[in-house]
């Protein structure tokens, strides 16, 4: 699918683009590329000698394979965006191309930052003013996003907070509770990445002096808050890995009592073994094997030897 973007009394117009005549009609200032086709790749290479990345090329991680000027002077920027969904999280990759004061982008699936952009600039006249403000707010909105996302890890840790500090924690519900942990760990790395990758692609921006003093502003700012969400992912990793060794530590707590219930009962049962053990050897000497009550006195002093250690054991409260 393709969208055109123009502006329109300062406002962003959305344009369905079906062919390439309605590409010719307008003088967009962003084309959104979501899950392109073969006829549509072709397309952009017709009318705007715009070769589009593959998915393939979205990966690499160093910095001179995701922000560079290929050799047509075209800005090429690869940048993660963050999809939060309560099944499940994960980064996005998305291609721009500055090209003729038009940005390109290129994703796979919509977005929620895309759609909340296109939002805001329908809405608010002069929100917008060119395709590198396009492409700031694009950065600005996932900072916002992000922070959102992290609210949302800072409520659920509180809940499991409680759940691991307040209350017996039973192994079904440790297991439950590090799940929980684990998925929450999991968004926090994918938010941070997702920052790092952020502030990358806005220092590549500034490098190359494309943009106002406006816009150098706002991407200083876009710095400023990711700085600050910075120090929350930091703080809410030392929070998970406290969490995760508590619920560790509930475990072996619980698992020690069975190893201690094991060992009681062993050293309980070890003086009727060792009466038994006597009574079962084949001396002829053994003065209590004529005898009429020597069977229940042994019987006796079996049962005896047995409650003695636990009565010993209960008092000190090591049964519990």
């Amino acid at each position: 699918m393709i969208n055109a973007f123009e502006l329109q009394n300062g406002r962003l117009r959305q344009i369905q683009i079906e062919d390439g005549t309605d590409l010719e009609r307008v003088k967009p200032i962003w084309i959104d590329f979501d899950a392109p086709t073969d006829e549509e790749r072709l397309l952009a290479r017709e009318l705007f000698s715009l070769t589009l990345p593959d998915e393939d090329d979205f990966g690499d991680i160093e910095a001179s394979a995701r922000c560079f000027e290929d050799a047509t002077g075209a800005l090429q920027i690869r940048s993660d965006f963050l999809l939060d969904k309560a099944d499940e999280s994960r980064n996005v990759p998305v291609a721009f191309v500055l090209k003729q004061d038009i940005l390109f982008s290129l994703h796979e699936e919509d977005l929620p930052v895309f759609r909340l952009l296109r939002m805001r600039a329908r809405h608010q006249p002069g929100y917008l003013e060119d395709c590198r403000d396009v492409l700031l707010d694009l950065y600005a909105t996932d900072a916002e996003y992000s922070a959102d996302a992290l609210e949302g890890v800072y409520a659920s840790l509180e809940e499991i907070g409680g759940r691991v500090l307040k209350a017996h924690l039973t192994d079904e519900a440790a297991a439950e509770v590090l799940a929980s942990i684990a998925r929450e760990e999991d968004l926090n790395g994918r938010i941070r990445r997702n920052l790092m990758d952020t502030r990358r692609a806005i220092s590549f921006l500034m490098r190359r002096r494309l943009l106002s003093p406006d816009q150098i502003e706002e991407a200083r700012q876009i710095l400023r808050d990711i700085e600050s969400l910075d120090g929350h992912t930091s703080f809410l990793f030392e929070k998970i890995n406290f969490l995760m060794d508590a619920t560790v530590g509930f475990i072996n707590i619980n698992q020690n009592k069975i190893i201690k219930i094991f060992s009681v009962a062993s050293v309980a049962l070890l003086p009727p073994t060792l009466i038994a053990s006597i009574y079962g050897m084949n001396f002829e000497l053994m003065p209590e094997l004529k005898w009429a009550l020597g069977y229940p006195f042994a019987l006796g002093i079996m049962v005896a030897s047995v409650v003695a250690p636990f009565w010993f054991f209960h008092r000190k409260g090591w049964l519990k």
